[in-house]
C-alpha cells in the first residue's frame, strides 16, 4: 500500500505499508523500515514507459489485474511481475493511494518463452520441410539443364577459339557456375549436400575467418574477439561452418554500415556445460531484428536488403547447415540494441567415423583405353561427358537410359559405368541391381550422376551400395578424376 505520483505530477512518493514477501521480491533486507522500501519507484522499472503506462491505468481505470510488468531488484537483476492493484485519489497532495499484490512470475515467464521457442522451432522445421520437398524438385529440374550448360562451356572455353568466342565461352561458363552455387545453396537447405567432417576447433575457424574478412582495412567497424580456451572441438565440417559464421558477420557488417556508418562487432565462443554445446556468437550494435522478422528470418528468399543487394539464401543455408549438424541457431536482441546470432553445435565427438585414407590415384597412362558406358537420358549432357572422357584416351560408348543400357552390357564388357540416376524406363537403381546380380565386380566400378537425391529412397541406395556419385552441376574434371579413383 502506498501513495503514488500520477503522471506529469512531481510530488514525492511514500509507502505506507510492504510485507516481507515485498521485501524479499525485490531484495530489500528484512530490517528495512516499510516507509523506505520503493517498489514503484521509477528506478524499479526496466523500462521507464512502462511505469508511466502503469499509472495511466491506474488513474484512468482505477485498477489493473495481472498486470506484467519487467522490474529491477535493489541489485539491479531483473525479475518479472504481476500487479493486481487499485487505485483511488488521496486525500491531499495530489497523489494516488494505490493498494497492490505482486507476485514474482519469472519462472512462469521463462517457461512460457521457452515454449514459444520451442514452438517456433516446431514450426520453422515444419516449414523448412515442407520448402525443401519443393526446393529439392526445383533443383533437380535446374541441375540437368545447368549440367549440360557447364559441361559444353568447359569444353568450348579449352578449344582454340578467337578473343570475342573465347570472352563469351568464359563468361557463359562463369555464369553457369553461379547458377550452380544458388543451386547448391538450395540444395544445403534442403539437406542434400554431403560433409566432410571432423574433430575442429571452433576457435581456429573463428580466427581464419575474421583474417579473411580483413578487418583491418575497414577502419568503420570494430570487432573483438572472446574466444573461451575452454572451449573443447566439436564433430563438424569445418567449411560449413566457415560459411555459416561468414554469413552472419557479412549480415552484421551491413545492418551497422547501412544504419550507422559502421559500429562493432563481438565474436565470442563459449561451453554450455550443463548442456555439452559449443557456443559461437556474432553480436552487432546496428538497428537489430524486430520481432516480427525474427519469426521469418531464416526463410528461403526473405530478405530485408534492397532488390539485388542480397538473395536472401544466406541465413537460409545458416539454418540448414547448423540443422544438419545436430545444433540450432537462434536469432535475440543484443543489450543496448542490435542483433546477436547464436549458433549451438553438441561438442560430443565419441561417433566421429575414422577418416579414410587418401586414394592414390593412376596415372592417365594408365587408364588409356579403358571402356566406359555412359548412361544419360540428357542427350546433350551425354555428348559433352562423351567427348570429354574420348579426349582423355578413354572408349565411350552411350546409351539414353537404363534399358537400352542392359542391351549394351548384354552385347560388351565395360570397366567403368557413368549413370544417370533419374531416367525413363529402367531407372538408374533398377540398371544397377541388374548389373549387381549378374556382373557383381562391375557393379563396384559405376559411378552416378544425379540432380537431387536427398530425402529420397535414392539417397538411402546411394548410401547402401557405396557407390561413388557426383552431384549434378559437376565440372568434368570431377567426373574424369572419379573414373580414375574407380579405375585404381
Amino acid at each position: 500500500m502506498g501513495s503514488l505520483a500520477p503522471p506529469g505530477v512531481d510530488t514525492a512518493e511514500t509507502t505506507l505499508a510492504a510485507n516481507p514477501y515485498l521485501k524479499q521480491l525485490f531484495g530489500y533486507p528484512a530490517e528495512t523500515p516499510e516507509a523506505d522500501v520503493a517498489p514503484f519507484a521509477r528506478e524499479r522499472f526496466v523500462d521507464a514507459d512502462a511505469r508511466e503506462a502503469l499509472l495511466v491505468r491506474l488513474v484512468e481505470g482505477g485498477s489493473v489485474t495481472d498486470y506484467l510488468l519487467r522490474m529491477r531488484r535493489v541489485s539491479g537483476s531483473p525479475v518479472w511481475v504481476e500487479v493486481t492493484a487499485r487505485a483511488r485519489p488521496a486525500r491531499h497532495g495530489g497523489l494516488l493511494r494505490v493498494e497492490a499484490l505482486v507476485r514474482d512470475v519469472s519462472e512462469r515467464k521463462r517457461l512460457d518463452d521457452q515454449s514459444k521457442d520451442i514452438y517456433q522451432q516446431i514450426l520453422q522445421s515444419e516449414k523448412m520441410a515442407a520448402l525443401g520437398q519443393t526446393i529439392s524438385g526445383v533443383a533437380h529440374e535446374l541441375n540437368n539443364p545447368l549440367a549440360t550448360i557447364l559441361s559444353w562451356a568447359e569444353r568450348l572455353s579449352e578449344k582454340p577459339l578467337d578473343d570475342t568466342s573465347r570472352r563469351g565461352a568464359s563468361v557463359i561458363l562463369g555464369e553457369a557456375e553461379r547458377a550452380a552455387r544458388i543451386v547448391r545453396n538450395l540444395l544445403t537447405f534442403a539437406r542434400k549436400r554431403q560433409s566432410t567432417r571432423a574433430m575442429i576447433d571452433v576457435n581456429t575457424v573463428v580466427r581464419g575467418t575474421l583474417a579473411l574478412r580483413a578487418y583491418e582495412q575497414m577502419p568503420s567497424l570494430t570487432v573483438r574477439e572472446e574466444l573461451s580456451p575452454a572451449l573443447p572441438r566439436v564433430f563438424a565440417d569445418g567449411h560449413q561452418i566457415q560459411q555459416v559464421l561468414l554469413n552472419l558477420l557479412i549480415n552484421a557488417e551491413q545492418a551497422m554500415l547501412g544504419a550507422n556508418g559502421g559500429g562493432v562487432m563481438t565474436v565470442r565462443t563459449r561451453h554450455d556445460i550443463d548442456r555439452d554445446i559449443g557456443i559461437l556468437e556474432v553480436a552487432d550494435d546496428g538497428p537489430g531484428v524486430p520481432s516480427e522478422v525474427q519469426t521469418r528470418i531464416f526463410d528461403p528468399f526473405f530478405t530485408t536488403k534492397e532488390v539485388g543487394k542480397g538473395t536472401g539464401l544466406g541465413l537460409t543455408v545458416a539454418y540448414a547447415i547448423v540443422q544438419e549438424h545436430g545444433g540450432r541457431i537462434r536469432v535475440g536482441t543484443t543489450p543496448g540494441g542490435g542483433a546477436t546470432f547464436a549458433v549451438e553445435l553438441p561438442v560430443n565427438g565419441a561417433d566421429a567415423p575414422a577418416r579414410a585414407p587418401r586414394q592414390t590415384l593412376p596415372p592417365m597412362d594408365a587408364v588409356r583405353g579403358a571402356s566406359v558406358l555412359i548412361v544419360e537420358d540428357e542427350r546433350a549432357l551425354a555428348a559433352a561427358v562423351a567427348e570429354a572422357l574420348t579426349d582423355a584416351g578413354l572408349e565411350v560408348e552411350q546409351a539414353g537410359d537404363g534399358q537400352e543400357a542392359l542391351a549394351c552390357l548384354r552385347n560388351a564388357n565395360y570397366d567403368v559405368v557413368i549413370c544417370d540416376l533419374k531416367m525413363p524406363r529402367v531407372d538408374g537403381m533398377t540398371l544397377y541391381r541388374a548389373i549387381a546380380a549378374a556382373t557383381p565386380s562391375l557393379a563396384r566400378r559405376v559411378i552416378f550422376v544425379t540432380g537431387d537425391v536427398a530425402g529420397t529412397d535414392a539417397e538411402r541406395f546411394l548410401e547402401e551400395s557405396g557407390c561413388r556419385w557426383l552431384a549434378k552441376p559437376f565440372r568434368l574434371s570431377d567426373l574424369l578424376r572419379a573414373v580414375r579413383e574407380t579405375l585404381a
